[in-house]
Parts: C-alpha cells; sequence; structure tokens
C-alpha cells in the first residue's frame, strides 16, 4: 500500500556562534555605529539589517546562516543597541543609514553582498538595494514593510485593535481619549517631550504593543526586551520619528514606484500569513510588482522571525542565496 509522501522536516537555525570582529564605526558625525563579524571571513558576505527602525542585532540573527558559507556582517543602526549616542534623533534618517551601510561595505574591503532584513530591515534592503542595485547580490526579506500611510494607520490607528483589543488597551492608557484620534502624534510629543517619566513610560507602552502582537500566540509570547526601558526607549523614539516623517521617503509607496530598478536581483519573501504587524497586503502588492522574486507564504506565523515556519523559510533562502 502506497502513503503520500509527508512534508520535509523544517529547518531550524544553525548552531550558535561568536563574532571574530567587531568594533565602532565613525560616521564622521555624532553617531558611531557598532558592527561585528561572524562566520568564514572567506565566505560569501551578507549585511543583516535589524527591524524597528531602533531595534538592534541580536546574537539569534547569526543563526540564520550556515557559518561555513557566510561572512556575516551585523550591525546596530543609528542610536539604537551598541551604536552612540543611544536614542538619538539628530541625523538619523533612512538616507544616513543608508550611507552607513555603504560605509560598512568600502570599510570591509566587499564589493558585493547579500542584504538580509525582516519588517523595518526590509524597507531598509530595498531602499538601499533601489539606491545601489549594482552592490546587491541578493535580498532575502521578511515581514515586507512598505512604510506607506495605511501599514501605519493599520497598526497604530485602527485596524490590528481589532485583533488584538487586549493589548490595544495597554497601548492607549497612556494617552488622553482627546488625543487618541492620533495616536502617532500624541506619542511623538511625548517621546520627544522634556518629561523623562513620561518618555519612559510611553516608550514602554508603544514598544510593547508590537511586542505583545509580533506571534501568533499573543501577548503572552511577547519577548522580555520589549518591556524593558532602556530598549523601549530608543525603539519607541526611532520608531515613532521615522514613521511621523513617513520613513523620510520622496513620495508615498516610494519603494513600490521603484521596483523596477531591483527587479533583477534574485529575491526571496518570508511572509506569515497571519502577520499583523506588516499584513500580507504589503508583501502581495510587493510580489504583484515584482513578480521574479520567490513569495514564500508561511501558512502557520505571524511576524516574529522566531517562528518555526519563518525560521524554516529564512534559514532554506540563505542556504539558496549561498549557491547563487
Amino acid at each position: 500500500m502506497a502513503f503520500p509522501a509527508s512534508d520535509p522536516p523544517r529547518r531550524d537555525l544553525y548552531p550558535e556562534l561568536e563574532p571574530y570582529a567587531s568594533g565602532w564605526m565613525s560616521t564622521g558625525g555624532p553617531h558611531e555605529v557598532w558592527y561585528e563579524e561572524s562566520g568564514n571571513p572567506q565566505g560569501r558576505p551578507v549585511v543583516v539589517l535589524h527591524g524597528g527602525p531602533g531595534g538592534a542585532v541580536n546574537p539569534g540573527m547569526r543563526r540564520f546562516f550556515d557559518p561555513r558559507k557566510w561572512r556575516i556582517v551585523m550591525f546596530d543602526q543609528r542610536g539604537c543597541g551598541k551604536s552612540k549616542p543611544n536614542a538619538s534623533l539628530e541625523d538619523n534618517t533612512t538616507w544616513t543609514l543608508i550611507e552607513d551601510i555603504e560605509r560598512l561595505r568600502e570599510m570591509l574591503g566587499i564589493d558585493r553582498w547579500a542584504v538580509f532584513g525582516g519588517s523595518w530591515g526590509s524597507t531598509l534592503a530595498m531602499a538601499y538595494a533601489i539606491t545601489h542595485p549594482e552592490r546587491v547580490r541578493s535580498l532575502l526579506l521578511r515581514g515586507i514593510f512598505l512604510l506607506t500611510r495605511p501599514e501605519l494607520r493599520w497598526f497604530y490607528q485602527e485596524g490590528a485593535s481589532n485583533i488584538f483589543p487586549d493589548a490595544w488597551e495597554r497601548f492607549v492608557a497612556p494617552i488622553p481619549e482627546d488625543e487618541r484620534h492620533d495616536l502617532m502624534g500624541a506619542y511623538y510629543k511625548r517621546l520627544t517631550g522634556a518629561d523623562k517619566a513620561e518618555r519612559e513610560r510611553c516608550a514602554v507602552a508603544w514598544s510593547s504593543w508590537e511586542g505583545e502582537t509580533v506571534s501568533v500566540q499573543g501577548p503572552d509570547a511577547r519577548p522580555d526586551k520589549f518591556a524593558d526601558p532602556e530598549f523601549a526607549l530608543a525603539f519607541a523614539r526611532i520608531e515613532c520619528w521615522y514613521f511621523m516623517n513617513g520613513g523620510f521617503f520622496p513620495e508615498e509607496n516610494w519603494i513600490l514606484r521603484n521596483v523596477s530598478r531591483i527587479r533583477h536581483i534574485p529575491a526571496w519573501i518570508a511572509q506569515g500569513r497571519f502577520d499583523v504587524v506588516t499584513p500580507m497586503s504589503g508583501a502581495w502588492s510587493l510580489h504583484r510588482a515584482w513578480p521574479e522574486a520567490r513569495l514564500d507564504v508561511v501558512a502557520d506565523a505571524g511576524h516574529a522571525s522566531t517562528e518555526p515556519g519563518i525560521v524554516d523559510s529564512l534559514v532554506r533562502a540563505t542556504d539558496w542565496a549561498a549557491e547563487l
């Protein structure tokens, strides 16, 4: 009797590894950007772009890559993680981050590299590739975020609130009812205000809202860092700053309007079907504009890169890109 073939087992992360080099890179201005290298110094170079903005890298991000094949470059974007000064909004825009990526590439003597990014990291990866397509060997993306007004309204005003009403109550609690018609604006006023206690309280509320919605498991699966005031202050201030300024893009939907510049670049997109933070509508719009890119819809996942289906997709993506 013949039995149907079972699905192949899901891929897991590669073993833990330590960096072989790290330091701070001068930007020629107020910021010093922390970076690290791990894996094989002679391997295929890849730069890892973390989310947020303001999220910082973590050791687990190294584990999406086969350390025998990849030279893994990671850095903390301006104002967050180990980069200095912390939570600074000065000279902190999408375009200065793109300058940092290029500065880092040149400093490390890399001609072309793969670019790996999730959530805001996908936004920055595509913006970098559109600006410098000749430097990008492949794009490995997760949780597509085009940074458009409808996406921001969905998550910070009305939409995701209907799926996580319990977490939403906690998110709006610091804001008086008469200001809740513009929650991003109300938060921005407080996150950039002079009252230190209010800044921290609002930063934790802003950060926790995202932390409680990243997984299909809901608020109970919130990573601890989102409630840590030190992490939350940089994360919330920088996110709100970027979002209030439309990502500093010159026009709405700038990425889709310029996607023709990167359609020749091999790309893999991992997207959770039940992603509430960056809904699948963004990935689908990108897929329609960029049919050459592989869209891998993970049926049982939300937004978090740690969900088993997302891990499986991203590890398969990096293995695929290592052979290009």
